[in-house]
C-alpha cells in the first residue's frame, strides 16, 4: 500500500511518500487553515502515488479527527474532513505519537519533542498514548514555556539545556520508562544527552506515518502495527 506522510509543524508541513528518498515541504506559520495545509499538500504531492494518508497534527486527536485547535497554526482544524480533502482514507495522529512510533524499539518509551512546542508521547509494549505533557504547571508558567523554540531564543542555549535536563528528570521519574528518546528539531542543540536518552530523528515522523498502514510486524505483545495503529487512535488525544 501506498502512503503519504504529513507531518504538520508550526514553521513547516513536511510531506514524503512510499518510494519516494526526499521529503517535500512548504512554510506553515499562524495563519495556516486545515483547508490550505490540504490544497498545498495535494499540489506539493503532485507526480506522486498513494493510496491513503497519514497526517500527524500538533495537537491531540481522537478517532482520526482534531479536538483542539492548534496553538501556533491558523483555525478550522477542528471537525475538518480530512478523508473528503484528500479523497482518500486518512490517518490522523498526533505529531509527536506519529514520531514516537517511528522511533520506537520496544519496552516502555518516553518520546520528548522539541520543537516549536514541546510534542509528548509514551510507549509501552506498542501500545502507544500521545500526551499534553507540554501545557501542564511547570516553575512560574508550563514546560512548554522552557524548553520550546521561543524558550531557547528568549534564554539562549545555556539555560535552556538546563531546563530541558531537568524536565527530562521529572517527567523520568513520574513515568519510570525504559528510555527517553528526544526528538524534533531543537535536540542539535543538545551538547549531551541525560542519561538513558537517545537522540530522534524529525525523519522518524515519516517512519511512523507508514507504519500506521502496515498490517504485520513483530511486537512485545504480539500485536501486529496495523492494530498498534488503532491503540493509537482510539487512546488519542
Amino acid at each position: 500500500m501506498d502512503v503519504l506522510v504529513v507531518d504538520v509543524g508550526g514553521t513547516h508541513v513536511k510531506i514524503l511518500a512510499t518510494g519516494q528518498t526526499e521529503k517535500r515541504e512548504f512554510v506553515s506559520g499562524p495563519k495556516l487553515t486545515a483547508r490550505q495545509m490540504a490544497a498545498k499538500v495535494k499540489r506539493l504531492a503532485r507526480g506522486w502515488h498513494y493510496e491513503v494518508v497519514s497526517i500527524g497534527y500538533p495537537g491531540p486527536v481522537m478517532h482520526d479527527r482534531v479536538v483542539a485547535e492548534p496553538h501556533n497554526l491558523g483555525s478550522g482544524w477542528v471537525g475538518f474532513d480530512f478523508k473528503r480533502a484528500f479523497g482518500r482514507p486518512v490517518r490522523v495522529v498526533n505529531d509527536a505519537a506519529m514520531q514516537a512510533l517511528g522511533s520506537y524499539k520496544g519496552g516502555k518509551m518516553l518520546f520528548l519533542g522539541l520543537g516549536t512546542g514541546l510534542g509528548t508521547a509514551l510507549i509501552v509494549d506498542g501500545v502507544i498514548e500521545p500526551l499534553e505533557i507540554g501545557h501542564l504547571p511547570y516553575l512560574k508558567h508550563t514546560y512548554e514555556d522552557y524548553v520550546s523554540d521561543q524558550a531557547l531564543e528568549r534564554m539562549g542555549k545555556k539555560k535552556w539545556r538546563k531546563h530541558v535536563a531537568d524536565v527530562v528528570k521529572r517527567l523520568s521519574s513520574a513515568l519510570e520508562p525504559d528510555e527517553v528518546v528526544i526528538g524534533g528539531g531543537n535536540v542539535r542543540h543538545l551538547k549531551e544527552l541525560p542519561p538513558r536518552c537517545r537522540a530522534g530523528d524529525n525523519a522518524n515522523a515519516f517512519a511512523g506515518g507508514f507504519k500506521l498502514w502496515e498490517k504485520a510486524g513483530p511486537s512485545a505483545r504480539r500485536r501486529t502495527p496495523a492494530r498498534r495503529a488503532a491503540s493509537v487512535r482510539d487512546r488519542a488525544g
